[in-house]
């Protein structure tokens, strides 16, 4: 098929590369750098879809993402991805696009049967129907309604893409491209920021590529972009993101980001994903998203080849696409004016400007009539003739009366409409904002920024290139030296042309048609007509919500960006109030329609958040444990009695654990068999302790280091054998550990003769703590003599328990007398059963990891990744004893030798006790000299760790504090709300510091 409303030249298409595509299986063509739409169009295709309720025939209405009705499905790898925008579906060769909502064909849709049928659906009906009788809920009408739901057929597969996610900072996020957003991210990239602008369109740009009568610096807007964006891109500190919709906005300025990364290729690398999803922390925020023009709402406005006059004037003048050859402008707008004048420029038959004030201006006047437009003032659209394309208009003449006269009818096939503009506060709203309105623009506009923000441009109703222009380099400027405190001089660019237009009209237009039988479409995508918003208001819908909920107007998929104004206009004569008492709706995230995969990333399936349980998990859930999620294991939190909060749970656990015994169960802990000849030479290496010299069966308390030298984790190490060592390692660095120790393996030290594996699922683990620890496990335990004497605490032994295989550790993380019994997995729930039935003997208790967390805060036990924050050293959490002296090297140890980690007032490891016992500090509130410093005082450290101590009696805390180990004794604070709390520098020991209780 050949393109017979293509331009002969003109627009930013590739005219030497044609693509072909098909829409309902017939063939076409067009060119890269088109749209779907603006390839359909190209073809003379306007028909494009059904609407969702009456099934009336649908055309393309915009040329951006706010398109209601040319929502399609596109077909790859063997699957439909349904309800894409064909005004942003990028044509590639190959493309398979449907059209939806329609059977047996778009041509013929027997559904269309409901447009005849439509008094039996007004507004609101399926709140008044579907209710007798009962039974045929279930049988008829849920059945009935779950299949007419929805537009396109969701895909039958599981989705073959990937997505990609990354998390970015910068200084200045600049949301849309047009001539403010390039502007503000010029100015602020100047003063040297951090700059990211996105913009959802293929190319930056906006408005600026479809204006071939304004200049820029004597430049065409089209070239003056492309230098622009030729400067952005040699600049460090700027990221340009094209195809990127910024669609949520966050507290604290968090934008979340869908880049559209190969849905405009035909054979994408299949090591890129379809989407990535960009999380932003921006400093500071410029919303340039534009404005929208709005349709004129006069009885059968939805006909294929209605358009929105910038819609016109942006195909003409971006794709090379006439929309129609003899075409009608309705508008009561100047800037429709322009679109007419662009139109006949390029040959077309522009048959009338039909302009609804009785003087449009004498200059726009001159111009049409100076190309042969006929110009017909006061005179408005009362109709249109045609099916599946528009064939004529009916017009009609504003009397003084307020009455409409039959003004004849035009023949056309396409109509370009405008009733104004609505500037696009969507992510204005989003960031909590609240809007105002603003009576000379005649829309709502932001009001007082809540975060730090600002709108630019056409975003906050300013028109006009040149007052856009230097609007957006203003808010650029201002905020760039709100996130860096910098200035730049910038030469403002001087814009001639593009003034701003003036006109516009809201709500229903006059006619002299029967209101009782016309429609006259608002929201088009859910057929809600002027008529249903005038029936929610007599039927008693006083707000603008219930009145959106009623006829469902403004629930579509651009959520009532086209709609919503004029649908406020009508309730607001309905209603009898003005607009501004009406209200507006709220405008929720995402800003456009979103994958789903965009927001799930590499999470589902196997990978959506797998879920770990230990052995004890049954037996757990049976006596009322409460779980906490430790990463991806289920970790019991604590054990509550009848009545007991969380507080006096934890309390009577530990005061157990210290008087008589407790059962933990430690499977989650990472477990590590390193074997070999090597073995030792390699944890030697790997660890700041000695390893060679440690015997068989005794065990020693291994520190990992990072090359930088800091501390990454920690754990228990027991040889076994000459050649064979037991690690244990944290639960959240299990993974980490394992991956640097294969790093290290494989490509430092491939000659060492070791291997390593993850025994972390091969053995449950119960950790019985406390003075009757050797009691509960003594019937149980065979080949290995338990006496204090023989079986000492730091030793590791081989026997049985009720006659498994079992590693037995003395080791203890509560500073009681303690024994780590490890079984072979499957023989977990039979190990932690039996030992809980022998504790309630001795009048012991199973305690979780809150209980766990208190008893080695007594005892001064860190917790990497809680008291340590990636830059502790072992000299700084008091723990220089567990770096082997005489050894020659390990991973870290250059890392040690840097000036700034041996340097004084470094922050160290220390205890914290308030001077009154009652009050306990908040983990992570910063530490400081003075009570109540002043605002930007540095802080001296902060808290890590703060719980109450049935042992001491009183609250207890650590804390890493600048030189803190010579503070012990001094006074320090923690600045709150309610004022400074007073502490005081101690050990971080608090109980048994001679840990006598160790070896009993």
């Amino acid at each position: 098929m050949s393109q017979p409303f293509r331009t002969e030249k003109g627009g930013r298409i590739d005219r030497g590369e044609q693509l072909t595509f098909t829409f309902d299986g017939e063939e076409m063509q067009g060119h890269k750098g088109d749209t779907l739409a603006s390839a359909l169009l190209a073809n003379g295709v306007h028909l494009v879809g059904r609407s969702f309720k009456y099934h009336r025939p649908r055309g393309i209405v915009t040329a951006g993402s706010e398109e209601p009705n040319a929502l399609v499905g596109v077909y790859r790898k063997g699957d439909q991805t349904p309800n894409l925008r064909a005004t942003q579906v990028e044509v590639y060769q190959g493309l398979e696009a449907i059209s939806q909502n329609r059977f047996p064909s778009l041509g013929f849709d027997v559904g269309a049967v409901n447009d005849l049928l439509s008094p039996l659906f007004p507004a609101g009906f399926y709140y008044k129907t579907f209710m007798w009788p009962k039974a045929f809920w279930d049988r008829v009408y849920e059945p009935v309604i779950r299949a007419a739901a929805g537009l396109g057929k969701p895909p039958k597969n599981p989705d073959h893409d990937t997505y990609g996610n990354i998390y970015a900072h910068c200084d200045v996020l600049v949301a849309g491209s047009g001539p403010a957003g390039l502007a503000a991210a010029v100015a602020a990239a100047e003063t040297g920021a951090k700059v990211i602008l996105c913009d959802e369109q293929a190319e930056f740009g906006g408005s600026l590529l479809a204006d071939e009568n304004a200049t820029i610096d004597g430049k065409s807007p089209a070239d003056w972009v492309r230098d622009t964006i030729v400067k952005l891109q040699g600049m460090d500190n700027v990221t340009l993101l094209s195809r990127t919709t910024a669609f949520g906005y966050f507290a604290h300025n968090y934008m979340a980001l869908a880049e559209r990364v190969t849905e405009h290729l035909s054979d994408p690398d299949p090591k890129l994903p379809r989407e990535r999803l960009w999380q932003v922390r921006a400093k500071e925020v410029v919303i340039a998203s534009g404005a929208i023009e709005r349709p004129m709402v006069f009885p059968e406005n939805d006909r294929p080849g209605i358009l929105l006059a910038d819609a016109g004037r942006t195909y003409l003048n971006r794709y090379g696409v006439k929309v129609g050859n003899k075409v009608l402008v309705a508008t009561a707008c100047d800037t429709a004016w322009q679109a007419a004048f662009d139109l006949a420029d390029h040959g077309v038959d522009v048959v009338a400007i039909a302009d609804l004030r009785e003087t449009p201006p004498e200059n726009l006047v001159a111009i049409a009539q100076a190309r042969g437009i006929r110009v017909e003032a006061g005179c408005v659209v009362t109709g249109t003739l045609g099916r599946k394309r528009v064939k004529a208009a009916l017009l009609g003449r504003l009397m003084t009366s307020g009455q409409v006269a039959s003004a004849g009818q035009v023949a056309c096939d396409a109509i370009l409409m405008s009733g104004g503009w609505t500037p696009t506060v969507s992510l204005y709203s989003q960031s909590r904002g609240k809007v105002v309105w603003e009576e000379t623009v005649g829309a709502y506009v932001p009001g007082k920024s809540v975060q730090n923000e600002r709108s630019a441009g056409a975003a906050k109703g300013l028109y006009g290139l040149q007052a856009t222009l230097e609007d957006g380099y203003a808010a650029g400027e201002a905020a760039a030296k709100a996130a860096i405190g910098k200035e730049a001089k910038v030469t403002y660019a001087a814009a001639s042309g593009g003034e701003a237009g003036q006109g516009a009209v809201l709500g229903a237009l006059p006619h002299d048609r029967n209101a009782s039988r016309v429609k006259a479409f608002v929201d088009y995508q859910n057929d809600v007509t002027a008529k249903d918003i005038k029936l929610a208001a007599r039927e008693g819908m006083q707000s603008i919500e219930h009145i959106k909920r009623y006829t469902t107007t403004g629930m579509a998929t651009d959520q009532g960006r086209l709609s919503n104004m004029n649908a406020l206009s009508i309730a607001s004569g309905a209603l009898e109030k003005p607009i501004i008492d009406v209200g507006l709706t709220t405008f929720r995230l995402p800003y456009t329609p979103t994958t789903f995969g965009l927001f799930a990333g590499v999470a589902r399936g196997d990978h959506f958040d797998p879920v770990r349980k230990t052995p004890s998990h049954d037996w757990v859930v049976a006596n009322g444990g409460v779980y906490e999620d430790v990463g991806q294991w289920k970790r019991t939190w604590y054990f509550p009695k009848s009545g007991e909060d969380m507080h006096a749970a934890v309390a009577r656990e530990c005061a157990t654990v210290r008087e008589s015994v407790g059962l933990f169960d430690a499977s989650t802990l990472g477990k590590i068999e390193v074997v070999g000849p090597d073995a030792a030479e390699f944890l030697e290496r790997m660890y700041t302790n000695p390893w060679k010299k440690l015997a068989p069966g005794r065990c020693r308390y291994g520190l990992l280091l990072n090359d930088a030298g800091f501390i990454v984790d920690d754990g228990v190490i027991g040889r076994l054998a000459d050649n064979r060592f037991h690690v244990t390692t944290t639960t959240g660095g299990a993974p980490s550990v394992f991956a640097t120790m294969e790093d290290y393996l494989q490509t430092e030290w491939p000659d060492l003769d070791v291997w390593i594996t993850s025994t972390t699922e091969q053995y449950a683990v119960a950790a019985v703590q406390g003075p009757k620890a050797r009691e509960v496990i003594a019937p149980f335990i065979e080949g290995i003599d338990l006496s204090a004497d023989a079986f000492t605490h730091m030793s590791v032994k081989e026997g049985t328990f009720c006659g498994v295989p079992c590693r037995l550790f003395r080791i203890s993380f509560t500073g009681e007398l303690g024994f780590e019994i490890n079984v072979p997995r499957r023989h977990g729930k039979m190990m932690w059963e039996t030992l809980a039935g022998e504790i309630e003997k001795h009048n012991g208790t199973a305690y979780g990891t809150e209980t766990m967390h208190v008893l080695r805060a007594e005892k001064g036990y860190i917790i990497v990744g809680q008291d340590t924050d990636g830059t502790v050293t072992p000299q700084d959490a008091g723990m220089s004893w567990a770096i082997g002296k005489k050894k020659h090297d390990f991973v870290g140890k250059r890392g040690l030798e840097r000036p700034d980690l041996v340097a004084e007032n470094r922050k160290q490891f220390v205890g914290l006790l308030t001077k009154d016992p009652k009050v306990k500090l908040e983990e992570g509130a910063q530490i400081t000299v003075a009570q109540n410093p002043a605002t930007g005082t540095p802080a001296e450290g902060h808290v890590t760790s703060s719980y109450y101590s049935p042992a001491m009696g009183r609250t207890i805390a650590l804390a890493i504090v600048k030189n803190g180990h010579a503070l012990h004794g001094k006074s320090l604070y923690v600045p709150m709300p309610d004022g400074g709390i007073e502490v005081e520098v101690t050990s971080p020991i608090f109980f048994d510091k001679e840990g006598a209780r160790l070896n009993v």
